[in-house]
């Protein structure tokens, strides 16, 4: 092998384990499954896909080190790709940078080949090299031979002609002496001096891109003139191109038009007192709780149908927002995060329903910091977008909330890069998302969208028409990941991970110290541990329950804070809540107070409860109100007849029989105190209650029923597993443990052997020797220590090749130390498809 290595895979053999392991994690589709060897490690690394995915993840700089080398000659010169990169005047900031943009692309191996010929993969040349339907980030088009080729050797002399340039006796040498003259700064310069004012101008109008433009068949005489002389030529039959060489002299030499070796600054900073940013994320994160426990309440019996399409209706969003007291795409994303934590679900019955899980149970009994991670945890690893819950799919569809097709696997990674940069500001400080925004698409640069802004075509008012060509299929424009980032960092601030658009303390709990490398993949126990120790930041944060109200004359009561848990449900119960915020304003009404009888407490029991959990005294207007409520309740009795009424005061049923309101519940008067309706009994009660009348349900036994509804939970459910946006980061133990497999199959496959009488077998090809030369061979290396390189075939059929050290034989099983998978193996000897000696010292 030679110094300088000439294919990718002789590159790669000469790396070192830690170089093997860098491309490994930097690039875990090469690992599905683990290569071979070095060869097959090199042809994954060139297959269209996995330079796609490899070229998606490259900075934006990075990628336009790559673009630049996709017009550069092949092999190209550092200081080419400098001059490309820099332009003739220079840049500092970009020759500071260039080397570890350069190493980042050998160390994904996209690039290979020492500083004098660095060379691009060449699927990764086929991605970003210009092209009529390909057009190029840089905005430059063919070069010179691309763009002459077919052109018939008599207008290639008629252009030398044109130019001044001498003629030559083939067009290969016409070419190269074209090419030489748009290199030549001095005299190129010299000809464009000769150009006439209009010719410049469509020059101007290409230079930066798009390079093609649109002509007549009887061009302007000073788009002729450029024709003539090759600072355009034909790209088709109505089309002109400008080539490459002439723009990036107009260019001064850059292949960019704005090369970003930096990242934006994050800037202006706007600086806050920490402590107010931590009370807003507080107050925000309860507000989160409650909201997410309001939800769960409003479909403690049930919630809407599935649709047949899976997800919820509009009719039912709508209703969900109304209950929560927001807007619809807010609502979305509150079913969407209980949905992410597995606190709601379908229940999977034929008629299928959302209903909450019985993890919600569990959820709603933990502290407040506790059920803060729980759902933070989800959140953050959750690849289902609910921003895009209204919008339309591929068919014109609009996606639903909690249906299909709203995951996208980026959104888990824009979310952490999107904390993670916040997190590198000083405590309590925040920036514009506009800011933001502007880092995250220079670390991941939307492909395609590198290139400065187009221009617009030529031209000429004789004839011309802009062209600009279609958009390549490889390199699509997407504004998914700002969208993104804009929507991570509204639900940052929705969950009180944010406050005030900075980091609060418990979010700097949720990213790792320092600032994490782009492609960090944290695992759920990972998300987990770090939801844990925000929570723990979270909780002396969070106001304090209350155990105590304010009752008011106007039957109303305040919570000025958040209440406990049990006498927050039985206020609920009790009052109907007027409006929410900072404090809760609850309303008693009669329906209210009988609501609060019908689950079997008594008129006393409420006076006592309300005095206990009042810092007022109970208001008389309010104690009139539930016992008057109280002694009417239950005065009547509701039975089955279809239905009765009960009642020991005969007067109150003649009144009753007497009201043109009761007309609807047919009743008749089977008793004195009896009368039979022709109606079930919950509709007989509601009817009863509408016209002002309190009755009470009662069992067969004559008792009072007690009104408690069964709240209705799923079967237990998992709550929607991510999905992995690509394979999964490999850890230490799979990447040291390929490297080896990868380094033993390179020696197995290239290990020298001893000459052999037979025809040696192709590059790749297993040892074909018979059955009882292999066992020969076998039982001669156990006797000598020798190594052998053999064939072998395993149960599935998979072929491999092996580097053995045999050390016993017998049974038809070979027993050796196997330099490939690096452990004593037995190998039947049947499944050896033949065996070589290896020269000495080979292993």
């Amino acid at each position: 092998m030679t110094d300088t290595p000439r294919t990718l895979a002789e590159e790669l053999r000469t790396r070192t384990d830690s170089g093997l392991t860098g491309l490994l994690r930097a690039r875990p589709d090469l690992l599905n499954p683990v290569p071979g060897d070095v060869t097959q490690l090199a042809t994954r690394a060139g297959t269209r896909a996995s330079v796609v995915r490899a070229v998606e993840r490259l900075n934006r700089f990075t990628l336009q080190t790559a673009e630049a080398l996709a017009v550069a000659p092949d092999p190209c010169p550092y200081e080419t790709l400098g001059a490309l990169m820099a332009g003739d005047a220079g840049d500092a900031a970009v020759t500071a940078e260039l080397p570890g943009a350069v190493a980042e692309l050998r160390a994904q191996a996209l690039v290979w080949g020492p500083d004098d010929r660095l060379r691009l993969v060449r699927t990764a040349r086929e991605l970003l090299t210009p092209s009529a339907t390909h057009p190029s980030p840089t905005g430059l088009g063919p070069s010179v031979a691309e763009a002459t080729a077919g052109m018939s050797p008599g207008r290639l002399q008629d252009i030398l002609a044109a130019a001044g340039l001498p003629a030559t006796h083939d067009p290969v040498t016409a070419v190269a002496a074209l090419t030489a003259l748009f290199c030549d700064r001095t005299r190129m310069a010299a000809l464009l001096a000769a150009a006439p004012a209009e010719s410049a101008a469509v020059l101007d109008k290409l230079v930066w891109g798009p390079p093609y433009g649109g002509v007549t068949d009887r061009p302007a005489g000073h788009l002729q003139w450029l024709l003539d002389r090759g600072l355009l030529m034909p790209a088709g039959t109505r089309h002109v191109v400008l080539p490459r060489e002439a723009a990036l002299h107009l260019r001064g030499g850059r292949a960019h038009r704005g090369p970003e070796p930096v990242p934006p600054a994050l800037s202006p900073v706007t600086e806050r007192e920490p402590r107010l940013v931590d009370g807003a994320a507080a107050g925000q994160a309860f507000t989160a709780l409650a909201t997410v426990e309001e939800l769960l309440k409003e479909w403690d019996l049930g919630g809407p149908a599935v649709l047949r399409a899976g997800g919820l209706s509009v009719r039912d969003l709508k209703r969900t927002a109304t209950a929560l007291d927001t807007t619809e795409q807010l609502a979305a994303f509150w079913l969407e995060l209980a949905y992410a934590a597995g606190l709601v679900a379908s229940d999977g019955e034929a008629d299928e329903r959302y209903a909450a899980t019985p993890a919600a149970e569990d959820w709603l009994q933990l502290p407040d910091e506790e059920r803060w991670a729980r759902l933070v945890a989800g959140w953050l690893s959750a690849t289902r977008t609910p921003g895009l819950v209204g919008t339309a799919d591929t068919k014109g569809r609009a996606l639903a909330a909690l249906g299909p097709h709203l995951d996208r696997s980026a959104a888990p990674e824009v979310r952490r890069r999107a904390l993670a940069l916040l997190g590198t500001l000083p405590p309590g400080s925040s920036v514009p998302p506009t800011a933001l925004l502007a880092r995250l698409r220079w670390e991941r640069p939307l492909r395609g969208a590198s290139a400065a802004p187009a221009g617009t075509g030529t031209q000429s008012g004789a004839g011309t028409a802009p062209h600009t060509p279609s958009a390549s299929p490889a390199l699509p424009a997407d504004d998914l990941r700002s969208r993104l980032a804009q929507w991570a960092l509204a639900e940052a601030e929705l969950l009180g991970v944010t406050g005030r658009g900075a980091l609060a303390a418990p979010g700097r709990a949720l990213i790792p110290d320092g600032t994490p490398p782009a492609s960090a993949v944290p695992t759920s126990a990972e998300i987990r541990a770090a939801a844990t120790r925000a929570a723990a930041l979270l909780a002396p944060l969070l106001p304090e329950p209350l155990d105590h109200v304010l009752l008011q004359a106007d039957l109303t009561a305040v919570a000025p804070g958040p209440l406990l848990r049990p006498l927050a449900e039985a206020l609920g119960v009790l009052a109907d809540i007027e409006s929410k915020g900072g404090a809760t304003v609850y309303r008693f009404t009669p329906a209210s107070v009988r609501r609060a009888l019908d689950t079997g407490r008594s008129a006393a029991e409420l006076q006592e409860f309300l005095a206990t959990h009042s810092r007022t005294p109970v208001p008389q207007p309010l104690a009139y109100l539930i016992d008057d409520v109280a002694r009417k309740h239950g005065q009547l009795r509701i039975g089955a007849a279809a239905a009765y009424v009960r009642c020991d005061d005969d007067a109150l049923l003649a009144e009753i029989l007497a009201d043109r309101r009761a007309a609807t519940l047919r009743l008749r008067r089977l008793a004195p105190t009896v009368l039979a309706a022709q109606t079930s009994p919950d509709q007989l009660l509601d009817g009863l209650r509408a016209m002002g009348y309190a009755p009470a349900a009662e069992s067969a036994e004559g008792d009072v029923l007690i009104a408690r509804a069964d709240s209705y939970r799923t079967p237990p459910r998992t709550a929607p597993a991510p999905v992995p946006d690509g394979p999964p980061a490999p850890d230490p133990a799979l990447l040291d443990a390929a490297v080896r497999a990868i380094r033993a199959g390179d020696l197995a496959a290239t290990a020298e052997r001893k000459p052999q009488h037979a025809a040696a077998p192709g590059p790749g090809a297993l040892p074909r020797t018979t059955s009882a030369e292999t066992l020969a061979t076998v039982q001669a290396a156990v006797l000598t220590g020798s190594a052998l390189w053999i064939g072998y075939v395993n149960a599935d059929g998979a072929a491999s090749q092996r580097v053995i050290a045999p050390v016993r034989v017998e049974g038809g099983f070979v027993t050796a130390y196997d330099h490939t998978s690096d452990e004593v193996r037995t190998y039947p000897l049947h499944r050896i498809t033949g065996v070589a000696e290896l020269a000495d010292g080979a292993v």
